[in-house]
């Protein structure tokens, strides 16, 4: 893969609505992936391989549970902040980004809002150091965009849980050393339980053939009679709603990350386009290649716009769940779009590992898909706007 030479797009001086401590942390996560993952993530993309050396680094810069207060292990951030490291990680692989957005959004969010308070002390140090990896349990075989069918349940042995089921297309599942499953109860009731790696009848088959986040661990959960000690159940929140709002932090970091895998694409394409020479002139003096670019450039800037937005609100307490689902529906669009066009403007290089787009494209086909499909993301939207739900 070619160097790093990567120079973040900001055509509306965005900079300006950022404080120095954005900033800081921006940058600070830029020159570690350009430091860090740049020079691997290819390589870990044909292989099929998550390069675990990242972990730690990851954990350095902040980027496992940046939100959550210092007193638990966090960096004590602005939501700002989370997405703006969300988006420098995406910018280097969505894989990656995928498995921070795991632990902070799915795991280390879930114990700090539901968990007890021996919980919080028992496991979000070590989930903010990386000693402990986390993967988040909803999507059933059965049962994606309608998570509230799910048939995973437990009972009540007296002095622990009796947990069956299984889950599939979980990130990190194969390495996790726990997991947050969502399960209903005897009464239907869903709730959250923290299932630890090395009870008898827990399982972690690794998903393999995957044409997409190559470089991200993806798996299933099974759970065979899993006994789970009654202190793992998350007690302050039950019902479909505790997992929706993992879901909204996760999606939110989305939101940002597809804004870091697009400017990606732009820059790469652009410094391209300067450089190619066809007919005597850089394929830049082109028209057709400058409407690609000026289209580009322009809903990348109209996605960092609705970003930061969102993140204000989210900082106040006022961003909404439908406001979350459209950040992430348009901006993961936007991203895929850019990574299509981008292609075309390297023509046949831009399907080579030499350049990231092509590793961007397939990812993002996942990114579109996962924690809410592009079209229930409309549907949401629509309920939202009309208050009729269509699903």
């Amino acid at each position: 893969m070619k160097p790093d030479q990567f120079q973040a797009p900001d055509y509306y001086n965005i900079d300006e609505l950022l404080s120095e401590e954005h900033k800081m942390v921006r940058d600070a996560t830029r020159e570690w992936v350009k430091r860090e993952v740049s020079p691997i993530i290819e390589d870990a993309a044909q292989n099929a391989k998550f390069p675990k050396q990242l972990i730690n680094g990851l954990a350095e810069i902040g980027a496992f549970g940046p939100y959550i207060p210092e007193e638990y292990g966090g960096a004590g951030l602005d939501q700002v902040s989370y997405g703006l490291i969300m988006q420098e990680i995406e910018r280097g692989d969505s894989g990656i980004r995928s498995t921070a957005s795991v632990q902070s959004s799915l795991v280390m969010y879930p114990i700090f809002k539901y968990g007890t308070e021996e919980q919080k002390k028992k496991f979000l140090p070590k989930l903010a150091s990386g000693e402990f990896i986390g993967c988040f349990g909803l999507t059933e075989p059965d049962h994606g965009s309608n998570p509230g069918g799910m048939t995973t349940n437990f009972k009540d042995k007296g002095d622990h849980y009796l947990l069956n089921g299984a889950k599939m297309w979980i990130s990190n599942s194969p390495f996790a050393d726990i997991a947050i499953v969502w399960a209903k109860n005897e009464e239907g009731r869903i709730h959250g339980l923290i299932v630890e790696r090395g009870m008898e009848g827990f399982t972690t088959p690794e998903t393999h053939n995957k044409w997409s986040l190559r470089a991200s661990a993806t798996g299933e959960l099974i759970f065979d009679n899993v006994k789970v000690p009654k202190e793992n159940l998350m007690p302050n929140k039950s019902g479909l709603g505790a997992p929706l709002g993992c879901l909204d932090s996760a999606r939110y970091g989305i939101a940002w990350g597809a804004i870091g895998a697009a400017m990606d694409c732009y820059d790469t394409a652009l410094r391209y386009a300067k450089e190619r020479e066809q007919f005597g002139v850089p394929i830049a003096s082109k028209q057709l290649q400058q409407k690609k670019l000026a289209e580009m450039i322009t809903e990348i800037t109209k996605a960092q716009l609705m970003a930061w937005r969102l993140g204000t609100l989210r900082d106040q307490g006022k961003a909404t769940s439908a406001q979350i689902s459209m950040a992430k529906r348009n901006n993961v669009e936007m991203a895929i779009n850019i990574a299509r066009e981008a292609r075309q403007i390297l023509g046949g290089m831009g399907i080579t590992g030499e350049y990231s787009i092509m590793r961007h494209m397939m990812n993002l086909e996942s990114v579109i898909t996962y924690e809410g499909t592009h079209d229930i993301h409309l549907l949401i939207t629509g309920m939202d706007i009309t208050g009729h739900a269509a699903f």
